[in-house]
């Protein structure tokens, strides 16, 4: 088994076919949303898949340690992740192939007009062991 994390972007990625964002759907958009992803998640934790899954905020900042005292807080000019990064689901999967498919079945959530969003998610397996020195 290999775990994968299934990055879901706000931006950055390629246009999704069902491009409205999520301040224009209605409750019962974001609800309907919302319990898809759940019942995804409830489905792979039944099969032993799921491993995490969280929906992100879109406040953050960046933090870094710049040496005694206390460290600095900004809110830019970077690129930001919180721009970016609108949440992650973690799976345990035997093979890159179930990863896809299952990324391609996240892909198909419902967004506005409960059409599909088709949105396009980044697949990445964890990395399993250090690199080798050098590399």
């Amino acid at each position: 088994m290999t775990k994968y994390l299934l990055l879901k972007h706000y931006r950055g990625a390629p246009t999704p076919v069902n491009d409205a964002p999520m301040d224009q759907w209605t409750p019962q958009e974001i609800s309907d949303h919302i319990q898809f992803m759940n019942d995804f998640a409830a489905r792979l934790e039944g099969t032993g898949e799921f491993v995490d899954g969280q929906a992100l905020a879109p406040e953050g900042m960046w933090v870094r340690y710049d040496g005694e005292g206390r460290p600095p807080v900004t809110d830019g000019p970077f690129a930001e992740t919180k721009d970016l990064i609108a949440g992650w689901m973690i799976i345990d999967v035997a093979s890159q192939e179930r990863a896809i498919e299952l990324a391609g079945e996240l892909s198909s959530a419902p967004g506005q007009d409960g059409r599909p969003i088709h949105e396009w998610l980044e697949v990445r397996p964890f990395l399993e062991a250090a690199p080798p020195a050098g590399v």
